[in-house]
C-alpha cells in the first residue's frame, strides 16, 4: 500500500469514525449517564465488533448481503429495532442516579461488551462501509494479507480514539447535566435529544437503498 492510499484511508478512517452515528450517539449517552468508567465497555466493544465486521466481509460472507436483498432487509430492520429500543431506553431515564443504579436501563443492559459488538452486525451502514473498505483496498490485490493487516488495525484504533472521545465529553457533561440541585432536568432533555439523534439514525437507516 503507497502513501497516497494510505492517507486517502487514514480521511476514510477519520470521517468515517468521528462524524456523528449510533455508537458515537451511545458512547456520549452512556458516559453522561453511567459514567466513563461504565461506558469503557461499549467503547471497546465498538472497535472489535468494527474489526470482526472487516474480518467477516474479507471472507466473503458480506458478499451475501449483495447477492440476497433479504438479508440486507434482515439486518436493517433488525438494526432499526434495536436503536428504537435504545432510544425508548434512553428517553426513560429521567435523573443521574436513575441512570447509574437501574440494573434494567436498556442503556445499562448495553454496557455489556458483546452487545456492544453486536450492534456493529445488525448496523447496515456499517456493513455497506466494511465492504467499501474491503472492496477498495484489500480484495483483488496480490498483497491482500499484507493490506487487510494495515486496514483492521487502522479502522480499530480509529474507532476506539473517537468512541473514547465522545465518551469523554459525555463524562465531562455529566456534572452539568445533573443540574445545580441534582433534580436532572438537563439529563433528561440530553437523553431526549440523544434519543431522536437514534430514531433519525434509525430512520435513515431504513430509507438506504438496497445495495447491489
Amino acid at each position: 500500500m503507497n502513501w497516497q492510499e494510505l492517507s486517502a484511508l487514514l480521511a476514510l478512517a477519520t470521517a468515517m469514525t468521528f462524524t456523528p452515528g449510533p455508537n458515537t450517539t451511545l458512547s456520549t449517552a452512556l458516559a453522561a449517564n453511567h459514567g466513563l468508567r461504565r461506558a469503557l465497555p461499549f467503547v471497546c466493544a465498538v472497535p472489535v465488533g468494527w474489526s470482526a465486521l472487516l474480518l467477516v466481509c474479507f471472507l466473503g460472507l458480506g458478499a451475501l448481503l449483495l447477492a440476497f436483498p433479504v438479508l440486507q432487509w434482515t439486518v436493517k430492520l433488525l438494526g432499526v429495532a434495536y436503536l428504537l429500543w435504545l432510544a425508548w431506553g434512553l428517553a426513560r431515564v429521567k435523573s443521574i442516579a436513575a441512570g447509574s443504579a437501574r440494573p434494567q436501563s436498556n442503556v445499562r443492559a448495553l454496557t455489556l461488551f458483546w452487545q456492544g459488538v453486536a450492534l456493529q452486525f445488525v448496523n447496515i451502514k456499517a456493513w455497506m462501509l466494511a465492504l467499501a473498505l474491503i472492496g477498495g483496498w484489500v480484495t483483488g490485490r496480490a498483497d491482500a494479507g499484507q493490506r487487510l493487516a494495515v486496514v483492521v488495525p487502522v479502522m480499530l484504533v480509529y474507532a476506539f480514539a473517537s468512541n473514547l472521545t465522545y465518551a469523554l465529553v459525555g463524562s465531562l457533561l455529566r456534572t452539568w447535566l445533573g443540574g445545580p440541585d441534582g433534580s436532572g432536568h438537563r439529563l433528561r432533555w440530553f437523553n431526549r435529544a440523544m434519543a431522536l439523534v437514534l430514531l433519525a439514525t434509525a430512520a435513515w437507516m431504513l430509507a438506504l437503498p438496497q445495495a447491489t
